[in-house]
C-alpha cells in the first residue's frame, strides 16, 4: 500500500479546525479517517471512528494502517493526558508522522491550558515518532466568543496590556495540511494573524460591526498571568508565518453578513 493510499487520521476532525482540514486533505487526494468521541457517517473518501483520547479507548483500532496523524483534538484541560494515550498507540501502530496543533505561549503562559499544551508537545517530541508541531495564535472564532460574551455586559472590561494577534482557522488549516503532506519538520515557525489588537480593539470592532455601543472600563490583570500578558508572552512578533485574513475580514463575513 502506498503512502498516498493510506488514510490520514485526523483527531478532532469534526471540530472548528478539523472541518476545514478534512476537505483540504481530500482535495489533495488523500483518504481521511476522522477520530471523534461520537463517530459519524462515512462520506466520499472519509471514514469516521469513535474513540476517547482522554480515556485511551478505541485508539488502537483508529490507527490501524495509518501513516500520518493530524492531532487537532483539544479541550480546556487534559490535552497532555489525551496526547500521551495517542502517542502510545501511534508508537505501536508504526506511525511515521505525527502533526500537532499547539498554541503560542505554551512554554511561557502560567495557565493550566498552556501547561497542558506544552505537556502534549513534549509527549510528541519525546515519542521517537517523526513529528511536526505548529503553534498558532488564538483563532478568530475564539475571539468572537469572548467579545460576544463581554458585549452582553452593561460595561465592557478592557484589560490593560492584553493583546492578541488572532488568526483565521482557514489559514491554519491550509498550513497544517501543507505540513502533514510534507516531511516531519519538528517545531515550525508560529502562525499568527496579520495584526495585533488590544482586547478592547477586538471588542470595539465587534460592537461596530453589530451597530452597538458600550462603555468600556479599564481593568488591570493581576499576578503572574497579568505580567505574562503585558510582556506579550502570548505573541510572536518576529519570525512567524502570517495568515491572510484580518479580524475585520472575519467580522465582515461572520457578523455583518449575518
Amino acid at each position: 500500500m502506498t503512502v498516498a493510499s493510506t488514510p490520514v487520521l485526523v483527531t478532532g476532525g469534526t471540530g472548528t479546525l478539523g472541518r476545514l482540514v478534512v476537505p483540504l486533505l481530500r482535495e489533495a487526494g488523500r483518504t481521511v479517517r476522522v477520530l471523534s468521541r461520537r463517530g459519524g457517517e462515512p462520506a466520499d473518501g472519509v471514514e469516521h471512528v469513535a474513540a476517547d483520547l482522554r480515556k485511551g479507548e478505541g485508539i488502537d483500532a483508529a490507527l490501524s494502517g495509518v501513516d500520518t496523524v493530524l492531532h487537532l483534538a483539544g479541550g480546556p484541560k487534559g490535552d497532555d493526558e489525551a496526547t500521551r494515550h495517542l502517542v502510545r498507540a501511534a508508537q505501536a501502530a508504526g506511525v511515521n508522522h505525527l502533526v500537532y496543533i499547539s498554541v503560542i505561549g505554551a512554554d511561557k503562559l502560567p495557565l493550566g491550558y498552556f501547561r497542558a499544551k506544552l505537556g502534549a508537545e513534549r509527549a510528541i517530541s519525546d515519542s521517537g515518532i517523526p513529528w511536526t508541531t505548529l503553534r498558532a495564535a488564538q483563532f478568530h472564532d475564539l475571539a468572537l466568543t469572548v467579545v460576544e460574551k463581554m458585549a452582553k455586559l452593561p460595561v465592557v472590561p478592557a484589560p490593560g496590556g492584553l493583546r492578541w494577534q488572532p488568526v483565521d482557522a482557514r489559514d491554519v488549516a491550509v498550513r497544517l495540511v501543507e505540513l502533514a503532506l510534507g516531511r516531519p519538520a519538528g517545531l515550525v515557525p508560529d502562525l499568527t494573524g496579520p495584526k495585533v489588537y488590544g482586547l478592547d480593539d477586538l471588542s470595539r470592532g465587534y460592537l461596530e460591526a453589530r451597530g452597538k455601543h458600550r462603555m468600556t472600563l479599564p481593568v488591570r490583570m493581576p499576578g503572574k498571568v497579568g505580567r505574562a500578558y503585558r510582556a506579550g508572552e502570548n505573541l510572536t512578533l518576529e519570525g512567524a508565518s502570517v495568515g491572510q485574513r484580518t479580524w475585520e475580514d472575519f467580522l465582515a463575513e461572520r457578523v455583518v453578513a449575518a
